[in-house]
């Protein structure tokens, strides 16, 4: 008798599926998978289990011992970027695809620095693991002006990046132009995830047929990878998707839900704001009503039109999205390097 299928199997009929999380278990669980995306949200999250204490103590270690080559960062910091390396390096046999590795938040406003970070994982990588390929490496920038020049160097230089905290067409615009491998719009602002009983009022679904369908528009070979999402509704309604990255408790629930109560197949009957009917996907008009743009948006030489045209983007409150998912994220990069300044500190 054949298995029916699930959520889970129908969406990756229509689309990509990666899995956000630093957890090998559920990479095996819910697989197969192309990608594997995290965060230092996602890393504090994986090496607060009990599970990884050693493995938070070697990093320290490592570090300690790799500070006369990687002189920039602190010991405790350095040991951050190890430990999130050694989680991807777990489950990449577990994946196809690559795995992506953000870099330091408290950069996101230095394009220098976030090179040299960048290259730092890289080079990381390598020593911990001689022979991975950097070919399965893809680092993700948030997307600020100075994270996505980043991106434009690092690309040049053959180092995939995604173009992480995106909200806004402006944004993916640029990321397009410098050649990104992959965008992730948030479909809900970060602090969802962090303040109980917080719904975001404007989720950006619509942003992402609408990313897809100008990138389609202008030959863009970079990826849409929509992130942040709360339900397995938010999920089900963006099959048709480049990608998609979904932590475990959504995966959990895909792969519980049949596929014919989901309201997607692989026709066009479905829900979807991929199918060929929506205005959005086929839209050619202006980006003031959410639509595409008649002509291509271009702002990689002009930061002035760029940063503006990004502080206009809904009345302010896309900017406004971005500095709260930073200050999220530097936060948690704060308690992953208490986390390692803990174990040096017995360590003594």
């Amino acid at each position: 008798m054949a298995t029916s299928q699930t959520a889970l199997d129908v969406l990756r009929q229509r689309t990509i599926v990666d899995c956000d999380t630093m957890d090998a278990q559920v990479a095996q669980t819910f697989g197969p998978f192309q990608d594997c995306t995290s965060n230092q949200a996602i890393a504090f999250f994986e090496l607060s289990k009990p599970e990884h204490s050693l493995l938070i103590s070697e990093s320290v270690s490592e570090a300690m011992g790799l500070t006369p080559r990687f002189p920039g960062p602190s010991v405790e910091e350095l040991a951050v970027e190890i430990a999130m390396i050694k989680l991807a390096l777990k489950i990449a046999p577990h994946i196809k695809g690559y795995i992506h590795i953000q870099t330091n938040p408290y950069y996101s406003y230095s394009t220098e620095k976030t090179i040299v970070n960048a290259l730092r994982i890289i080079q990381l990588a390598q020593h911990l693991q001689p022979g991975f390929p950097q070919s399965r490496i893809c680092i993700k920038i948030p997307s600020t002006w100075e994270g996505l020049l980043a991106c434009r160097a690092l690309e040049q230089a053959g180092v995939r990046t995604l173009a992480t905290t995106l909200f806004t067409l402006t944004q993916a615009a640029l990321a397009a132009e410098v050649n990104c491998t992959y965008v992730a719009p948030y479909v809900n602002q970060l602090k969802v995830h962090f303040e109980p009983g917080f719904t975001d009022p404007a989720k950006l679904l619509p942003l992402c047929p609408q990313i897809q369908a100008y990138y389609h528009q202008i030959g863009s070979r970079t990826l849409v990878l929509p992130a942040s999402l709360t339900s397995t509704t938010e999920i089900l309604a963006l099959a048709g998707v480049h990608h998609i990255t979904i932590a475990p408790g959504l995966l959990q629930q895909l792969a519980a839900l049949p596929g014919v109560e989901a309201g997607v197949s692989t026709n066009t009957t479905t829900a979807s704001l991929f199918d060929a009917t929506n205005p959005v996907v086929n839209a050619d008009t202006d980006t003031d009503n959410g639509q595409l743009p008649k002509s291509p948006l271009s702002f990689v030489n002009n930061e002035a039109a760029y940063r503006l045209a990004f502080t206009r983007d809904a009345g302010g409150e896309s900017e406004g999205k971005l500095v709260q998912a930073v200050n999220i994220f530097c936060d948690m990069q704060d308690k992953l390097v208490q986390l390692m300044a803990a174990v040096m500190q017995r360590s003594v």
